[in-house]
């Protein structure tokens, strides 16, 4: 059941005819996997208009091809015509692996796929790699409340289909010159019908969210109250930060959930990243560990947030934030 099925596959997202930054956050993933495998790696990408440039970037960033679908009726997405595309790509071309990201499109749309190809799923993995012996593709993901990582694979059935969560790896770097090839195909105007048609799009007013962040502050329930938590704010505007929380400061309600880091919250990979008051549950490594440069402030020599920190300070947080915050002040003022 599993011959005749090659490449690697990543399914590049596009909004108003521009590639989104998803897209090359899967490439590196695509990349790896196809080096492991010695085979292509292809970028499917559905849509409407999509900038010539956009696409020779997918090819500059890591695609040895990009196979590109579109149509006035793909310019939005509708979960129908989409999966009645895709699912017509793949029955086309094949691709031992299918990999895209756990964003809005990707969690609606790959469960859908997924059911109507036969292929077994896995949602919002940590690490995907390839098993020397069988060439299956491995899926590692958090299970139980995330206290266990389990790492799943589907030895039987093609394609091997899996989401990652945006922000969990860096964007591929942009090789100029690279070559590569785009294979436009014609969408069958069967494929095209919706029960459902997008009525309004209404944009977030939210300033840069924790996501998108170049820095964050995050704190936890080591502050032990929410007047102490206010030193988080105080830190993160010296530093022009976003402020980012664990879920335990989120459980008690001294931020909104909007904030909150981690498996059930925000994955993040700022430039730098302060974890103060945070004892570093697999839970919040997971949301947080891709970060550039990693800061810990904790009063448990022990807490496992060290283990992933470039730096780290062994102190009460009371003491060591107001000082820290105040240092950043005075040099700001010199």
């Amino acid at each position: 059941m599993t011959m005749n099925w090659q490449g690697v596959w990543i399914l590049a997202e596009e909004r108003h005819g521009r590639v989104q930054t998803i897209s090359y956050e899967l490439l590196t993933r695509g990349r790896d996997l196809a080096d492991k495998r010695g085979v292509a790696l292809s970028a499917l990408l559905i849509g409407h208009q999509v900038s010539e440039a956009d696409l020779n970037e997918l090819i500059e960033r890591g695609a040895d091809r990009v196979i590109l679908v579109e149509h006035e009726a793909l310019k939005d997405f509708l979960v129908e015509p989409y999966a009645r595309t895709m699912q017509a790509m793949i029955a086309k071309h094949r691709p031992e692996i299918v990999i895209a990201g756990a964003t809005s499109l990707g969690r609606t749309l790959m469960p859908y796929v997924a059911v109507r190809v036969c292929a077994g799923l896995t949602a919002d993995c940590t690490v995907l790699d390839i098993e020397p012996e069988t060439g299956n593709l491995l899926q590692t993901r958090p299970a139980i409340g995330g206290n266990i990582l389990a790492t799943i694979k589907t030895p039987d059935a093609r394609p091997q289909m899996a989401t990652v969560r945006p922000k969990s790896t860096r964007p591929a770097p942009r090789t100029a010159g690279r070559r590569g090839e785009v294979i436009r195909e014609t969408a069958d105007p069967a494929w095209l019908a919706s029960r459902s048609r997008l009525v309004e799009h209404v944009p977030s007013t939210d300033e840069v969210t924790v996501a998108d962040a170049s820095r964050v502050v995050a704190g936890g329930r080591g502050f032990k109250t929410a007047e102490k938590f206010q030193k988080v704010y105080e830190l993160a505007e010296v530093l022009q930060a976003a402020v980012g929380a664990s879920r335990d400061a989120v459980d008690r309600a001294w931020i909104t959930y909007p904030h909150q880091v981690g498996l059930s919250g925000k994955t993040v990979t700022p430039e730098l990243y302060l974890a103060i008051g945070i004892s570093g549950a697999i839970q919040h490594l997971a949301g947080m560990q891709t970060a550039e440069t990693i800061v810990a402030i904790n009063n448990d020599p022990e807490a496992q947030i060290f283990s992933v920190a470039d730096y780290g300070i062994v102190g009460d947080l009371n003491e060591v934030v107001p000082v820290l915050t105040r240092k950043l002040k005075e040099r700001q003022t010199k």
